[in-house]
């Protein structure tokens, strides 16, 4: 590392850091600004908002905006060096384009690393904080979060084990009781073994942890005919927990990436479908760093060239740039959860074209 090397990266974190600060306070203002109604429904004093929502708010906004917090810093103190001929001075020196560039690489891959770490774990940490005040204060005062009583938006069907499928109707979170309740067991294409319920619920008195069934109707398949038995109650054996029965739109936030793997690995044993979105994030937390990279060297390409235009040109240039990286994330990332296109495809995708867009300028940057 010589001299260059740490002029130039200390002037990226610092202006990293002036930028995220400043695009913070700009976001909490206008989230703030918002929810004003809402907060002021849950009753709670301006400290208590801060310490229950926002400290789990502003990681997540951290973590959104990233990559475009490094896009802008890089573009906004490169360009001030090209208008103060620095670079024409360094490349006069005798210095390589590709030794210019070698500090905004360094500093570029420890802010993709800072990133990976913090998405891999931390930030998932952050956002359970953010998200339970979401779901317990004001997703509950949206009427668009609470139609559950007019859809079966807790109804669920799941592969128990290779061989038995179970599903439930209207179940309730707070009791861990629902609605009807029906279990099924194939084997070789036939159903060999089928059970029905007026309801199902989760069982701990005298410490124990079990799904008791009510009015049950039990029939047995097989070579001698069908057999029929009724119990007013019956335990029945679920490799299921009550918190896997829960709906949550948050949850690939706060699961953390070994969680997040384990939790697609389970539910694709299930048979569970609509899980693009869940792998998509997990797709996201590796290539969104690889984004960090590249866009700290498109920035740097883009505004090591001093131009009539100035510093406003190379950021009107730089944000064009970034809403089109945007737009092409959010149309994988639709078609993937919407549709068939592959998870990880629709995570890399705006990497590999941009890679691509990278080496174009590049190649006609003047060296």
């Amino acid at each position: 590392m010589k001299i260059l090397d740490w002029f130039i990266l200390k002037r990226l974190l610092i202006t990293f850091v002036f930028c995220m600060l400043l695009f913070t306070v700009i976001a909490v203002a206008v989230d703030s600004s918002e929810k004003t109604d809402d907060f002021v429904k849950t009753g709670l004093s301006n400290w208590e908002i801060f310490t229950q929502y926002y400290v789990g708010f502003i990681p997540f906004i951290w973590s959104l905006l990233f990559p475009l917090f490094v896009f802008i810093a890089v573009i906004f103190f490169t360009s001030k060096m090209a208008m103060r001929s620095e670079v024409i001075a360094i490349l006069a020196s005798g210095t390589t384009f590709n030794r210019f560039l070698r500090p905004y690489i360094i500093g570029g891959i420890l802010l993709a690393l800072i990133l990976f770490a913090g998405r891999f774990y931390f930030i998932p940490k952050a956002n359970v904080l953010y998200t339970t005040f979401m779901q317990e204060k004001l997703d509950k005062h949206n009427p668009l979060k609470n139609r559950q009583e007019n859809s079966c938006f807790n109804c669920f069907y799941k592969r128990i084990d290779s061989s038995a499928y179970m599903g439930v109707k209207n179940y309730n979170n707070e009791t861990k009781a629902s609605g009807i309740f029906f279990m099924e067991r194939v084997k070789k294409g036939k159903v060999i073994y089928n059970l029905r319920a007026e309801s199902i619920e989760w069982d701990t008195t005298g410490g124990k942890r079990r799904w008791v069934a009510t009015k049950v109707v039990e029939r047995f398949v097989d070579s001698l005919g069908e057999r029929v038995k009724f119990y007013e109650k019956k335990v029945v054996r679920l490799n299921i927990l009550p918190e896997e029965l829960v709906r949550d739109e948050y949850q690939k936030d706060k699961l953390t990436t070994p969680e997040l793997q384990e939790f697609i690995r389970k539910e694709e044993l299930r048979g569970t479908e609509g899980l693009n979105t869940l792998k998509v994030e997990l797709y996201k937390r590796t290539a969104t760093p690889f984004t960090v990279l590249l866009l700290t060297v498109i920035g740097a390409v883009i505004a090591c060239r001093k131009t009539r235009g100035g510093s406003g040109l190379h950021l009107a240039l730089g944000i064009l740039i970034a809403a089109i990286f945007i737009i092409a994330d959010q149309f994988s990332t639709v078609f993937s959860v919407k549709g068939n296109f592959s998870p990880f495809l629709a995570a890399w995708l705006p990497n590999i074209v941009f890679f691509f867009v990278a080496l174009r300028l590049y190649s006609t940057t003047p060296k």
